[in-house]
């Protein structure tokens, strides 16, 4: 098993617009990652994506490349709280959606852990182990947040 990429899905009972739309507007993102205030973002390769991640910091992600509504990816450095991700301080994020019937399969990726340099004091939150057990719940909180905007 390597220590450099995770990968993880989730079906989603949303269609595409409505996931693309809570994985990239601020007011949506500002729920399901952050502190619940909207997240800025500028959705355009270079633009940042601000993270609140509340006592782990705030992090400027720099959006990489945008494909609406299919691919999304950034650079997190989340070993480097205020800092703005770049080649060397950060993983890459990926977002994939796949249209299935009604719903909307998305898939994350995160790699590039191996070659980043984290600080000890920020260990503990910026792993591989923090991300992998992380993802999997962010996963869960993206697929509730979008289905419950359905309901209203």
């Amino acid at each position: 098993m390597s220590e450099d990429r995770i990968d993880r899905e989730i079906g989603i009972g949303a269609p595409v617009e409505r996931v693309w739309a809570v994985l990239t507007e601020g007011e949506h993102v500002g729920r399901w990652f952050g502190q619940g205030e909207p997240a800025r973002v500028e959705l355009w390769p270079g633009g940042t994506m601000l993270l609140d991640h509340g006592e782990y910091g705030r992090f400027p992600t720099t959006v990489v490349a945008v494909d609406p509504p299919r691919r999304l990816s950034y650079r997190w450095a989340s070993g480097h709280p205020g800092e703005q991700a770049a080649e060397g301080n950060s993983t890459l994020v990926e977002y994939i959606l796949t249209a299935e019937g009604e719903g909307t399969r998305l898939r994350i990726t995160e790699s590039g852990f191996a070659s980043v340099d984290v600080p000890e004091e920020h260990r503990a939150q910026a792993s591989y182990e923090s991300h992998d057990g992380g993802w999997a719940g962010q996963l869960v909180n993206i697929r509730d947040y979008a289905e419950a905007l359905g309901d209203r």
